[in-house]
């Protein structure tokens, strides 16, 4: 077995099953892919960089998380999404149901990667990843993108959103007439998701981002982080590697949903007033205020929005890039519900929206296309 190790100390039986699995996987798209257009299959993900969630069961190890696998084939993407994205997402249905955690295949080309801006993926990609097809050095001409001072400062924003998204979600299940075990796992997640993102995305905003959980916990601690957010941090880092079910009621959920959601609105502010250069007092200051995407350009946010939205999405905001609606949309939904404006909501989402409540599916759809 290789030396290369998927988890920090998942035993050797959970080792020995996601070698086998993914070599398995990697034969199999060789089969779907021919070999003149096959560039490399690379396991990217917590367990591409050593650093999988490792589930302790009855039985031993299990694996937690998914296995995130990037596809490189020559050639446009899109044009090859057609020709093999069919077969390469059944196969990933069949091995998730397998398996029992998500299989994912995104399919992507060398030149997309090599050529396409420095992101928050892409430097953990490039960083941390393992070949099953192809030849390991793959992604040597993408090494540029392993300079984490060059992950610009809306890559910390889009993690914060992703993240307090899940916030949303998990306020959401928190309301529910019949709180489910399931329910009170998905809050669980969530919050731990969103404790390790904060600490994660102040370190990217100030350009000390690092792919290693480990390591942005020990870099953390040398800022002037609040001990609350280092505790919320190291916490994130424990579930992250050693994921559990949770035992906790709704109501001590709700309580630290509560507190997290809290200590979220001010890394939040931190990072878009560093990245903004402009103050913001309440998510609803932030909510209303101008820009939010400078970075995009004006003539293609446009024809995204036509796209998106169809004609509808240009008859307010047409050149704003439709992510601005989520990052309006989130705060006020999250934070500052009660004083919501259901009219306001309906505009930035092109949907129509009675309450706060029925906005939620909406940004949630906007959300599965944006993050």
């Amino acid at each position: 077995m290789s030396t290369f190790r998927f988890t920090r100390d998942g035993d050797d039986a959970l080792e020995a099953l996601l070698e086998t699995t993914c070599r398995e996987i990697g034969a199999e798209v060789a089969k779907i892919v021919p070999a003149d257009k096959l560039q490399a299959l690379a396991l990217g993900g917590g367990y591409g960089r050593g650093e999988g969630g490792v589930l302790k069961t009855a039985s031993g190890d299990a694996p937690y998380n998914d296995l995130e696998f990037f596809l490189l084939i020559d050639g446009p993407p899109r044009l090859n999404e057609q020709r093999f994205g069919h077969a390469i997402h059944d196969y990933c249905h069949r091995m998730t149901e397998q398996l029992g955690i998500e299989v994912e295949i995104k399919i992507t080309s060398l030149d997309a990667i090599a050529n396409g801006p420095t992101s928050m993926f892409y430097y953990d990609l490039v960083e941390g990843h393992r070949i099953f097809a192809g030849p390991d050095d793959a992604l040597a001409s993408c090494r540029h993108h392993a300079d984490a001072s060059r992950i610009p400062p809306h890559e910390a924003t889009r993690l914060l959103m992703n993240r307090c998204s899940g916030l949303l979600y998990a306020k959401q299940r928190l309301a529910k007439k019949d709180f489910t075990r399931e329910d009170a796992d998905f809050v669980a997640r969530n919050i731990a998701k969103a404790q390790l993102a904060m600490g994660d995305a102040l370190l990217a905003a100030h350009g000390r981002y690092h792919w290693s959980c480990l390591e942005r916990h020990q870099r953390l601690q040398r800022t002037d982080a609040t001990p609350e957010l280092l505790a919320f941090h190291r916490d994130g880092v424990e579930f992250k590697l050693h994921p559990v079910s949770t035992t906790a009621a709704r109501d001590e959920l709700a309580a630290l949903h509560a507190k997290v959601t809290a200590a979220a609105w001010s890394v939040w502010r931190q990072v878009e007033e560093k990245r903004l250069a402009k103050p913001f007092r309440t998510p609803a200051d932030y909510a209303h205020d101008g820009n939010k995407c400078p970075e995009t350009n004006a003539l293609k946010n446009a024809l995204i929005r036509l796209r998106t939205f169809g004609p509808k999405g240009l008859l307010a905001r047409p050149f704003r890039y439709p992510r601005e609606a989520l990052l309006n949309s989130l705060p006020v939904l999250l934070w500052d519900s009660a004083d919501a404006d259901p009219r306001w909501l309906s505009r930035q989402l092109v949907a129509s929206v009675a309450t706060p409540a029925d906005a939620i599916p909406a940004y949630q759809r906007l959300w599965e296309r944006y993050n």
